[in-house]
């Protein structure tokens, strides 16, 4: 009887602990009269070779003096890292246009916060240099290598469906980028639907040309996406607003400033500064406000997956849109 009570209080004293540690850790940036003292708060942010939001922000100089502290995790592709800020582990992170719509099919706890513009050209299905395959009707019964629930895989169903094509018509190989051109490389796959970098590292490095790229199949909209919990907290999401007014002004700098952007790149994701350079040029930001119009586009490639059941159900984007940031952004 005396062990089962003391066994009572400790699991007691301890859920008590658990949960003043817990408030105490949320609430420690957070003053007695509402204000955030930025200092104790400390951001999570995911990160990818394909957006490079870490090199950016250190080319641009927005790191520095941050009254914030900040821990970098980096990601192959967007899906992974959604995942991650869904279970918490990371609070804000840039993607494309498919990985949420994959988050929201599986029930994440994650917001699109911020959208922006950033060019159609780098998204692209690529080909070895000598491939019978010339345009997207050729495509058909070949290989095609794609990270599942990527911006890519938006773009090949987008080329499949206005080609005549279903996504049942082509074998698609879900590989992350490093997998997928070690197999294009080596011929264990006829087509890589991919985004730069990687775009211009096939091109740079194995020769591969562009069999069709992004324009005139995409909207074009990549989102940073933040977690519901880190929404809910005042002191990230007044650390949030901070980054995001960063971020945008180093999409500002990147688009005058390409060599330096190109070389910090570089620098930074292991890229050769001629692969680079080719998809620094390629790019172009333009953030905006996340409008109806934004909504309706992202509605569409959700409704595109759903309509080739390469998602469970149905979802409305709606629901996981958080405009909170939309001030930043006012409309021309």
């Amino acid at each position: 009887m005396i062990t089962r009570r003391l066994f009572a209080v400790l699991a007691l004293t301890a859920i008590v602990a658990t949960g003043c540690s817990s408030n105490d850790s949320k609430d420690a940036a957070v003053g007695s009269d509402g204000t955030v003292d930025l200092t104790k708060v400390t951001l999570n942010l995911g990160d990818q070779k394909g957006t490079g939001l870490q090199a950016l922000l250190e080319a641009a100089g927005e790191l520095k003096n941050t009254p914030y502290k900040i821990s970098w995790s980096q990601y192959t592709s967007g899906p992974p890292m959604l995942e991650a800020i869904n279970s918490g582990a990371v609070d804000f992170g840039g993607v494309g246009n498919a990985p949420p719509v994959f988050a929201a099919a599986a029930n994440s706890d994650i917001k699109i916060v911020t959208a922006y513009q950033a060019g159609k050209h780098g998204q692209a299905i690529v080909v070895p240099k000598d491939s019978p395959i010339h345009a997207p009707a050729d495509l058909r019964g070949k290989k095609i290598a794609v990270a599942k629930g990527s911006s890519a895989h938006h773009h090949l169903l987008s080329v499949l469906t206005k080609n005549g094509l279903s996504f049942t018509d082509v074998q698609a190989q879900y590989l992350q980028p490093a997998d997928a051109l070690a197999a294009l490389s080596t011929g264990k796959v006829d087509a890589w639907a991919i985004w730069d970098p990687y775009t211009a590292q096939a091109e740079q490095q194995t020769g591969a040309r562009i069999v069709v790229d992004g324009d005139g199949y995409v909207a074009g909209d990549s989102f940073y996406v933040a977690g519901t919990k880190t929404l809910g907290d005042k002191g990230r999401t007044a650390a949030l607003r901070d980054l995001i007014q960063r971020i945008s002004r180093a999409h500002t700098w990147a688009n005058s400033n390409t060599a330096p952007w190109a070389q910090v790149f570089s620098q930074t994701s292991g890229l050769s500064l001629d692969v680079s350079t080719v998809a620094v040029k390629r790019l172009t930001f333009q953030d905006h406000p996340i409008d109806d119009v934004t909504i309706a586009a992202e509605q569409q490639v959700a409704d595109a997956f759903s309509d080739a059941s390469l998602i469970p159900h149905k979802v409305k984007i709606s629901d996981y849109i958080d405009t909170r940031f939309n001030d930043l952004f006012p409309k021309s």
